[in-house]
């Protein structure tokens, strides 16, 4: 499964893995992809090296890299506290008697108070970037479109190689105008923030607009068979997200989380902006239902609605309220029917990848015969 990108990064399978969890991240890489770690819940700078540390020690030299939310724009001046003081109070009392009306306790006393989406604060993303430049990662990943364009340079006097993720067409050539070296065509079916065109249109569609300059398919890619789809449509390489949380590495916190994601189907997702403020593709369950509702007061704008719920969120996950619980997650969850480790993953991957590319030559032999 090599591509020229692949070649250029030093792995041997073209599957780009992107994962909030060290121990996922480093086992992509392991088994011959490339893990990508996201940095959005690392506020502080001493955890994000701590855990680059660890990465060290477990990718037995192979390479890695980043994921970061940073804004194009840079915004000044301008506090967290003072960003949170714009919610509305109506929103706020909507949060807890959502949560009054499912009985979620309190966290114990000391536990934090939940992950905040603070990662899109130009102050944070730029301390993450201070502390991965010390480390020899391979690729810098923005999920927020282009970095500004003094990171894309940072990243090339590094060596390092910036993929930015696109949604549509015209987004990809905004990302090649800024001098992104990777383009990830992420399509409608993806888990987290995503667009309306799904993977088949968008990723050739991608492909048209950047050439020459390698793009990753995404977007309801889970089997090996999904990979040589998105190959043949000109992708150089897949990047995964879903498929990887009910890997036996991943640290979800959650029994009851897990179980859930076993069990849900295909059209057990939803769009909604009840997460971040942003339309981010999740399972479905009451507390996006609640959010979505017409009658509801509806989600606020990214940041302020990460910011309204990380408390509540952090509450329901850490009591397992199984009506509000829920996380990101692709459609493609409905093939995660199993707990597998990431190498069982990466098997299967190649596995369906090798008996597509045999069908297809199969098929080629008879139509030129």
């Amino acid at each position: 499964m090599e591509t020229e990108l692949s070649k250029e990064l030093g792995v041997e399978h073209a599957i780009f893995g992107f994962t909030p969890f060290p121990a996922v991240a480093a086992a992509i890489s392991r088994a011959g992809g490339f893990g990508v770690l996201g940095a959005v819940r690392y506020t502080a700078p001493g955890d994000l090296a701590r855990d680059l540390d660890w990465m060290q020690e477990h990718t037995g030299g192979r390479p890695y890299g980043l994921d970061v939310v940073m804004p194009a724009r840079k915004v000044e001046g301008v506090t967290e506290a003072e960003v949170e003081a714009m919610i509305p109070d109506g929103h706020r009392r909507f949060v807890q008697e959502l949560l009054d009306k499912h009985g979620v306790p309190p966290l114990p006393e000391g536990d934090a108070s939940g992950w905040r989406i603070t990662g899109w604060m130009e102050h944070v993303a730029r301390s993450q970037l201070d502390v991965a430049f010390d480390y020899p990662i391979k690729l810098l990943a923005n999920a927020l479109g282009s970095p500004p364009s003094d990171v894309v340079g940072r990243a090339h006097d590094h060596g390092v190689l910036v993929a930015a993720l696109a949604g549509s067409a015209a987004h990809a050539r905004r990302h090649a105008e800024a001098g992104i070296d990777v383009v990830v065509a992420q399509g409608y079916e993806a888990g987290g923030h995503t667009g309306e065109i799904a993977s088949m249109v968008l990723t050739p569609e991608v492909v048209d607009a950047v050439g020459p300059l390698p793009v990753l398919a995404a977007g309801g890619i889970g089997s090996g068979e999904q990979i040589a789809a998105g190959l043949a449509l000109g992708a150089q390489g897949v990047w995964l997200g879903s498929i990887w949380l009910t890997t036996t590495e991943a640290d979800l916190h959650s029994r009851a989380l897990t179980e859930k994601l076993l069990a849900a189907g295909s059209g057990d997702t939803v769009r909604s902006r009840a997460l971040t403020g942003k339309p981010a593709r999740q399972l479905r369950t009451e507390w996006t239902d609640a959010w979505d509702d017409p009658d509801g007061p509806g989600a606020l704008p990214m940041p302020l609605q990460g910011l309204l719920v990380a408390e509540a969120v952090s509450r329901v996950q850490k009591h397992g309220t199984e009506p509000l619980l829920g996380t990101p997650v692709g459609q493609i969850v409905g093939r995660m029917t199993s707990e597998r480790s990431v190498q069982q993953v990466f098997d299967e991957l190649t596995r369906g990848f090798e008996r597509a590319v045999d069908r297809i030559q199969r098929i080629a032999g008879r139509s030129t015969s």
